[in-house]
């Protein structure tokens, strides 16, 4: 595929309950999930479409198994890398593990590993449609709705993050913003795209991950959504740089996200 090493080419959301899970996110985000698509032998898998027709990830159903092993319901990322088995080899050198191996499909080949803090993240090498070698994935954007917008890693040492993400996928950290006794929020940037953040996990935050931010139309329709699905919106949306809104939530089966976008309710722009 022609997107650059080092770009956010795919997310997924693991669940145990794929049916709820997608009329809770096709509520809340406008999206439509399908099933069928490339999988893994053994593995359901659902396509989630944006409303262009675009993709916006993918869905995978949790096995007993899965369960049994430790898996919980979460987002997960996938990082383009050109040469899956030299990037895991490296992460591996450098402290960090492999979650599921190596796994190689009609889209291409992934695992599933883990920073030396031990956060979980996809690598993929994907092989591109055979009637469009030149294909690009679009699940992220810095601006359009039903996409990811923002990736932020909460991480028990930025600085070290920075530092591992940097050397593995060529990420560079683009400026700061100072948060009190949370420390510094770092920037990142991937070819020159800012991509996310990386901040220190504080004894308050339940784990070290990474967290995904899908832009919505409007913040209070899309909170007001996943309050009715039986999500668990945390606390109120909080304004950032620019004037949009934030805010974080858990699925009704327990995955955490973000979303981000404008309030269009009057008098609730400020």
């Amino acid at each position: 595929m022609a997107d650059p090493a080092g770009s956010f080419i795919w997310y997924e959301l693991m669940t145990t309950d794929p049916d709820a899970a997608s009329a809770f996110y096709g509520d809340v985000m406008g999206w439509q999930v399908t099933g069928g698509g490339p999988q893994a032998k053994g593995i359901e898998y659902r396509h989630i479409i944006r409303s262009d027709g675009g993709s916006a990830g993918g869905m995978l159903t949790l096995t007993d198994e899965m369960l049994a092993g430790g898996a919980r319901p979460g987002w997960f990322g996938y990082i383009h890398t050109r040469d899956i088995d030299a990037t895991v080899e490296a992460i591996l050198a450098e402290g960090g593990g492999v979650m599921m191996p190596k796994t190689t499909i009609e889209v291409g080949s992934f695992a599933l590993v883990t920073d030396p803090q031990g956060v979980p993240f996809y690598v993929m090498t994907p092989v591109p449609p055979a009637h469009d070698p030149d294909a690009t994935s679009d699940v992220f954007s810095v601006d359009r709705p039903q996409t990811v917008r923002w990736n932020e890693l909460v991480t028990p040492d930025d600085e070290a993050a920075v530092a591992f993400y940097g050397r593995h996928f060529g990420w560079t950290q683009e400026g700061a913003m100072p948060m009190g006794d949370l420390g510094d929020y770092r920037f990142l940037q991937a070819n020159g795209v800012g991509i996310g953040a990386v901040m220190k996990k504080a004894d308050f935050m339940p784990a070290a991950g990474w967290g995904f931010y899908f832009g919505v139309e409007d913040i209070d329709t899309a909170i007001a959504a996943a309050k009715a699905g039986g999500g668990n919106v945390l606390g109120e949306p909080d304004q950032i740089p620019g004037g949009e809104w934030t805010v974080h939530a858990f699925d009704p089966q327990g995955a955490f996200f973000g979303l981000v976008g404008p309030r269009r309710i009057a008098g609730q722009n400020s």
